[in-house]
């Protein structure tokens, strides 16, 4: 493992805070924006807040709220505070958050209104009071101390700090770096949620990897649509963000691609963090019905006209990003192939990070200049990758990793804890993969997914639905087994349907092409037995992962 010196990420958000102190930090899109400086004030209103209702270091506060500057000020008020923040995902059902927040034992809940108005609070063991995340409105009070902190804030905050240079000079903490700082309930594809344990370490690690790796600066401006509860929108569209000096633009929900590409245009980002779906949609509706076309193909393989053509069809699809994007990060699941092959071939600046919520998220990552196609990067900074084969480079086997971003466990749950570590304290992250000379990274599959064929073969059912969904008129797939037979659950473009007016039977007689053609691209062992069509799409976690315990 590298043995790097690091730096506190409040280290750096507080540096970014007195150096650019009247630039704009955070922005809900198409709304004025809050300056570095009046963040922290509003940080230092929220730690009156706290004192004056007896929150103590190490106390729990659930923040569960869409996307917006009031949720990133709560979340730095309650971590440079030293509470531990519990970032709710805001599509969470009611009986849900209920739950958790009882599970975390919080003893403050941040929320929308409507949210609090559809939970029992008369089943609430721990919480004394509930904050609205649209405008700091007191909503609950269990001893009457919230109404009274509010009504003597601006009191309170003069006599304590005068003037704006005792705001600007206060000193967050830096030496906390082994304590817990978020418990954050996992979304799961194939589980209940668990209350994933991260110190500051993690945060920190993955903070400044993104400033050393993808290098952002003071003027660079984001365009914020991932969760800000779940680790991937936290760590790399927020807090590393704040730490380089950026501007943050949040969408408030995850945004339909036609409106993500409108903010896009307007705020220029200078990085994308998406998922693959995105990325997907624009090459198969506006790259792939350009490209394929015959005297298409003849120019771009044209020695000739073929370094002309494939710069235009890149500048056209960087313009789509606002024509300012440095780097497009792709994580959460793989890339189709073809439309990375294209991506490759016409030299889009992207990459593939691998990570997950216990690693706070990063494991793997490169460059897009080295990144090798259909990898996942190499593993980061400050962490250890083996695979448990025994041939790394040539046989799967399960992705084990050690190190700084490693979650502490599992709040209140040993079992599951002690089950995701090996006995010499390797953490098992459930994916199969191998790892080439280079230390690239190959991810074959989920465990839990994996078909053990009639012959004994593995087979992945990733790699199967990658090849289908290339098919026509297929949007997304789940590949699965039943009966001892491999099935494949569809979700046709049924736009495209009704545009070219195609009947069931129509439809149903193209899949069956599907499925023969997909079967001449296959082993034996793996072939497809039948594919059924869905009429509504998959079910998705909010990185846009397809919830698959749900299609057994």
């Amino acid at each position: 493992m590298e043995k790097q010196p690091m730096n506190h990420l409040f280290y750096y958000i507080q540096k970014s805070m007195r150096n650019y102190w009247d630039s704009p930090a955070l922005v809900n899109y198409g709304e004025d924006f809050l300056t570095y400086g009046q963040l922290a004030e509003k940080i230092a209103r929220l730690h009156i807040v706290f004192e004056e209702v007896g929150v103590k270091k190490g106390d729990k506060i659930v923040l569960c709220a869409k996307n917006n500057v009031n949720w990133g000020v709560t979340f730095l008020a309650i971590t440079t505070y030293q509470a531990i923040a519990v970032p709710l995902l805001n599509d969470f059902t009611a009986e849900s958050i209920q739950a958790l927040t009882e599970h975390s034992e919080a003893i403050l809940l941040f929320t929308e209104k409507e949210k609090w108005d559809r939970l029992d609070h008369e089943k609430f063991t721990y919480l004394r009071g509930a904050v609205s995340a649209d405008d700091f409105a007191v909503l609950y009070s269990k001893e009457g101390k919230l109404p009274a902190a509010m009504l003597h804030l601006n009191e309170v905050f003069k006599n304590k700090y005068h003037d704006e240079f005792n705001i600007k000079h206060v000193n967050y903490p830096t030496n906390n770096f082994e304590d817990v700082a978020i418990i954050n309930y996992t979304s799961g594809t194939t589980s209940a949620p668990k209350g994933v344990m991260l110190s500051y370490n993690t945060l920190s690690s993955n903070v400044e990897f993104g400033l050393q790796g993808i290098p952002n600066h003071h003027g660079d401006a984001i365009v914020s649509m991932l969760p800000l509860a779940h680790m991937y929108g936290l760590a790399f569209e927020f807090l590393y963000q704040l730490a380089g000096g950026t501007t943050v633009h949040f969408l408030g929900k995850v945004p339909s691609p036609k409106v993500l590409l409108m903010a896009m245009a307007k705020v220029r980002p200078y990085l994308v963090i998406t998922v693959p779906l995105v990325l997907e949609k624009i090459f198969k509706n506006n790259v792939f019905p350009i490209i394929k076309k015959p005297s298409m193909k003849f120019l771009m393989k044209n020695p000739i006209t073929g370094p002309f053509v494939k710069k235009r069809i890149r500048s056209k699809v960087m313009d789509v990003f606002g024509g300012q994007t440095r780097s497009i990060v792709v994580g959460g699941a793989a890339i189709n192939q073809e439309v990375e092959s294209v991506m490759k071939d016409i030299k889009i600046p992207y990459t593939v990070g691998y990570g997950m919520t216990e690693c706070g998220p990063l494991l793997g990552y490169e460059d897009w200049s080295r990144f090798k196609k259909g990898s996942c990067g190499k593993v980061v900074h400050r962490m250890e990758i083996r695979i448990d084969s025994e041939d790394q480079a040539k046989i799967p086997g399960e992705i084990q990793v050690k190190g700084m971003n490693v979650m502490l466990g599992y709040y209140k749950n040993e079992e599951a804890t002690k089950a995701a570590f090996t006995e010499d304290g390797w953490m098992r992250t459930g994916d199969m993969g191998v790892i080439d000379a280079a230390g690239n990274i190959f991810i074959r599959g989920r465990i839990k997914n994996m078909i053990l064929g009639s012959g004994g073969q593995n087979i992945y059912p990733e790699e199967i639905e990658d090849k289908l969904n290339n098919q026509p008129y297929i949007i997304e797939s789940v590949v699965i087994e039943r009966d001892k037979k491999i099935v494949a659950l569809v979700y046709p473009d049924y736009d495209r349907v009704s545009q070219e007016d195609l009947d069931k039977m129509k439809l149903a007689q193209l899949m069956e092409e599907n499925r023969i053609n997909l079967n001449l691209l296959l082993p034996n062992y793996s072939k497809i037995a039948k594919i059924e069509m869905l009429k509504e799409s998959f079910e998705k976690t909010p990185k846009r992962s397809i919830k698959r315990f749900l299609y057994k």
